[in-house]
Parts: C-alpha cells; sequence; structure tokens
C-alpha cells in the first residue's frame, strides 16, 4: 500500500514536471532583426530601447518599455507617441549607460546602429535584437514598415501593427484629397530642418520624408540623392533657386530671431510669396507611424498656408 502511493506520488511528479517543460517550451519563440533569427525564451515584458524609433515603435503597439535613452529630449524632438515619465533614463543614444541598464534587469533589449559597437557588451546583460532601418542603399520607409513588423511580432502584436499600417495608407489617400482640393495644382515642396542658421538638412531620396511626401503626390522643388539618413546639408543661400516651391520646416527651430534679420533671408521667393510654414515636431528618422504622423504635419502646414486660406 505504502509502495503503491509512493509510485502514484512519483507520477504526479512526473506529471507537473512534464506540464512544466511543455509550458516554458511553448513559449519560447523564433523572431528575426537585422541579423536574422533568434530564439527567445518567452515574450518579453521587461524591455530596453536604445534608439528612439524603437522606442517608438514598442509605444505605438502598446508596449511601454522599462527604460529609453534620452527619454527627455524625445520628449522635444519626437513628440509622438508620448514617453510616459515612468520610463527610466538609462544614457545617451551613443554612450548608454551599461549599469543603468543592468539595473532595470531586462529581459530583452532593442539596439540600432546608434549602438552597433555595443552589441556584445549588451548581450552580457540581456538578449539583444538589432534593427538597421537607415542606410544608403535601402528605402527607409520600406526598412521601416517591415522593422515594424518584426518588432510587433516580438512583443504578440502583430495584428496591431497589421492595423495600424492599414490605417497608415488610408489616411494617405484621406489627406492627398484635402490637399487637393486646397491646392488647384498640388505643389513643389521642399522638406527641411534649420542645422543653424546659415545651413539646412534638405530631406530627399531615401528619407521617410520623401516617402511620405510623395505618397500625398507632392513634387521636390530641390530633389537630393539618397544617403544613409536621406539628408543632404545645404547652404540657406541655395534655397534661393527655389522660385514657386514651399518651404516646410521642422520644428524645434531655434534660428527664427537670427533669419527674421537677415537681409539675405527675406529676400527669398519663397518667404515674399508666403510659401513658408513650420511643420510641428515629427522624428524623421523613426519608424513606421513616423511617416504617417509626418504626412499628417506636412497636410497641415500646407493647408494654413494653401491659396484659398491667402486670400
Amino acid at each position: 500500500m505504502l509502495l503503491n502511493n509512493k509510485f502514484k506520488m512519483m507520477a504526479r511528479l512526473l506529471t507537473l514536471l512534464c506540464s512544466v517543460f511543455l509550458s516554458q517550451a511553448s513559449v519560447a519563440k523564433t523572431v528575426t532583426d537585422s541579423r536574422g533569427e533568434h530564439t527567445l525564451a518567452a515574450t518579453p515584458t521587461r524591455i530596453v530601447a536604445l534608439n528612439w524609433d524603437l522606442a517608438e515603435q514598442l509605444l505605438d503597439v502598446g508596449i511601454t518599455p522599462v527604460g529609453v535613452a534620452n527619454p527627455t529630449d524625445y520628449r522635444t524632438w519626437v513628440v509622438h507617441p508620448t514617453m510616459p515619465d515612468s520610463v527610466a533614463n538609462v544614457g545617451t543614444r551613443m554612450e548608454p549607460s551599461l549599469a543603468e541598464i543592468a539595473a532595470l534587469k531586462p529581459d530583452l533589449i532593442l539596439a540600432a546602429s546608434p549602438q552597433k559597437d555595443l552589441l556584445a557588451r549588451l548581450q552580457r546583460i540581456a538578449p539583444v535584437l538589432y534593427y538597421d532601418t537607415y542606410n544608403s542603399h535601402e528605402s527607409a520607409a520600406n526598412a521601416a514598415i517591415n522593422n515594424f513588423r518584426l518588432i510587433a511580432d516580438v512583443v504578440d502584436k502583430s495584428s496591431v501593427a497589421e492595423q495600424k499600417i492599414a490605417h497608415m495608407q488610408q489616411r494617405f489617400v484621406t489627406l492627398k484629397q484635402q490637399l487637393s482640393v486646397a491646392y488647384p495644382q498640388l505643389p513643389q515642396v521642399v522638406a527641411l530642418r534649420f542645422a543653424n542658421e546659415n545651413s539646412v538638412f534638405i530631406y530627399g531620396k531615401n528619407s521617410t520624408t520623401e516617402y511620405a511626401m510623395t505618397q500625398l503626390g507632392l513634387r521636390l522643388a530641390m530633389p537630393q540623392p539618397g544617403s544613409r539618413w536621406g539628408i543632404v546639408q545645404k547652404r540657406v543661400i541655395d534655397l534661393a533657386k527655389i522660385d514657386q516651391g514651399y518651404v516646410l520646416y521642422f520644428k524645434p527651430h531655434y534660428y527664427q530671431q537670427q533669419l527674421d534679420a537677415s537681409i539675405l533671408w527675406q529676400a527669398m521667393p519663397f518667404i515674399k510669396n508666403g510659401h513658408i510654414h513650420s511643420v510641428e515636431p515629427v522624428w524623421n528618422y523613426g519608424g513606421a507611424m513616423s511617416i504617417l504622423r509626418i504626412a499628417e504635419q506636412i497636410t497641415a502646414s500646407l493647408l494654413k498656408i494653401a491659396p484659398n486660406e491667402q486670400n
């Protein structure tokens, strides 16, 4: 009788161990990043994102990272989606603090090109997934959309990502229609950021900004060749070549006072024609949903200076 009970207990124990083993095996998953396939022990819940585009994409599918590189500046330059105050600061994007990251006990770290040299050291803390979105040989927009899908899969949010991508395509159609009503002919546009009062970064081929403008049916007033980040630096004086085109500059913009005092700037054709407007902050080096936010903010700016608004 006693021996029989022992056998029963052992059988229950074996059943329990098998159940635990199968349960653990069932949550292990294979995921993909820019380096290939990796196996994670489980769906991660404590994620550190070392680049703003990675943090943004987590937030876009409803996942709040436990740590982000420089969340304060994120709130100035990226703005949307909102970065919760609860997210810890783990240093800068170029020099994240390994100690701060380790203290958060992450089960996954997301990295991008600014952290490429740190991958081996980061992997000593937790598994690392690496996403390369911005390079000179690939459309940044296509890469951003693809990486959005890959990141969403990591956190079991693929259906959310697909809904958002579909919504983005629908919004492009609506925004283009709004511009077509406001402008008899869709305008030529230069989208830029001020580097300082004497030079600008113009968004050209290969940028997510150029992709957004193309979806809106806009033409580039100063087409630029492709580059890793999709920008080409030009002198402010080069903007004098823009005759009938429109100039849109992304905020934050810290050089307005100097430009207002510049005779050269005031003589620019687009200044005299009223063909210039600011664009609310949005991250031009972000993920898939940043493309939509760029398109929405460009449309909002152009509608404010549309011909029917100026009469």
